[in-house]
């Protein structure tokens, strides 16, 4: 018995998403394998040793705002201030995620 080779073709086409939430309901209830061909492979860069520590006091207003923003794109707070943190030390990350 031989085996044929199938191409994968995408059954429909990835929405533009007016918000992470919406896009992770399409995503909860929709298989990636229908859109395989619109998948991009991306580099994912892992930082190495962070257990170095820097404190920071902010007022509660402030923490609370970070919060949501982080709890809005599914992160941690901490996470999102390291994120916005070498956003500015190292503006070629930025553009090296968004291309």
């Amino acid at each position: 018995m031989t085996e044929t080779k199938r191409t994968v073709k995408s059954k429909n086409h990835i929405p533009d998403f007016k918000s992470r939430a919406e896009e992770a309901h399409f995503w909860d209830t929709h298989s990636f394998t229908d859109y395989w061909n619109e998948l991009k492979p991306v580099k994912v860069h892992f930082a190495k040793n962070l257990s170095d520590t820097l404190t920071l006091r902010l007022d509660t207003p402030t923490l609370i705002e970070l919060r949501q923003k982080a709890q809005n794109i599914g992160v941690g707070p901490t996470t999102l201030a390291r994120m916005w943190i070498l956003e500015k030390l190292q503006p070629k990350i930025k553009t090296a995620i968004t291309a």
